[in-house]
């Protein structure tokens, strides 16, 4: 008797075991996935360079620099909330609505993406000869909403006259970015971040550098109008291309906008142009 209940413990403790770890794992992953593709993964990066200095100084002696880096891993452990603040406010409101442990992420069947993607391009196309100046981000694995809650929220299907009309100058929505998650147009007039980069042309707008800078901080597509001269360019991860047709616009959209496991190397032969 008393050999079966301690077998029925244990079998209740690695049962109860597996279980916690896999709510440590799963909360984790969603860390993850939020800190993922924002500059919060630089961070991290100096961080763990400052650990393995830190764990090397005190390996080989160096006293002086190993009691430098612990006064330093001191100070960002009171730094971290600050340098983090972004990420700790989104994973706390989600955790408030419910969202924590579920996914954001819109997934599109074929059909509906080539939709989107018909639309989007008919409406730069237009706006182009119109020489209306536009900034059109479409979200894809990392999470825009810090972003999306800086505009002013539509939630209405992505059509090229709704983006037409977005875009009208002298309207209240004219000015930002709009952001389209899945087939949906999430949100307008959103404020995005300039690129830093020193290597973008000086003659390109404001526009033209939130576009950079959204795909720099994300993995997001960013499709820029230009006001001045109506030419089509598009930004992927910091790399913009310019003087796109319908047909260029749209067949490195699909190509970009694919399933990863769908995805070939012809988003390799985009970075190289």
């Amino acid at each position: 008797m008393l050999e079966q209940l301690k077998s029925l413990n244990l079998d209740l403790f690695n049962l109860t075991s597996i279980i916690d770890i896999l709510i440590v794992a799963l909360v984790l992953y969603r860390l993850i996935l939020l800190i993922k593709g924002t500059r919060a993964v630089q961070l991290l990066k100096g961080l763990a360079v400052l650990l393995v200095a830190t764990a090397l100084s005190s390996w080989l002696h160096l006293y002086t620099i190993h009691w430098l880096l612990q006064q330093a891993m001191t100070a960002l452990v009171v730094a971290l909330p600050i340098v983090f603040q972004p990420e700790l406010r989104r994973a706390l409101e989600k955790l408030g609505e419910g969202r924590f442990l579920t996914s954001s992420l819109i997934y599109q069947g074929e059909a509906d993406r080539s939709r989107t993607i018909s639309q989007v391009v008919r409406a730069a196309s237009l706006l182009s000869r119109q020489r209306i100046g536009a900034l059109i981000v479409l979200e894809r694995a990392t999470g825009l909403e810090e972003y999306i809650d800086t505009g002013i929220k539509i939630d209405g299907l992505v059509t090229a006259e709704l983006l037409l009309n977005i875009f009208e100058p002298n309207t209240p929505l004219h000015d930002g970015a709009v952001i389209i998650r899945g087939d949906r147009v999430a949100s307008a007039a959103c404020l995005l971040p300039l690129t830093e980069s020193p290597d973008v042309a000086t003659g390109l707008g404001t526009r033209h550098r939130a576009g950079i800078g959204i795909t720099e901080v994300s993995d997001a597509l960013a499709v820029i109008v230009s006001e001045e001269t109506g030419i089509i360019s598009l930004a992927v991860e910091g790399v913009l291309a310019r003087n796109l047709d319908e047909r260029a616009l749209a067949d490195r959209l699909a190509g970009a906008l694919q399933p990863q496991k769908e995805r070939s190397l012809a988003f390799l032969w985009f970075r190289k142009q």
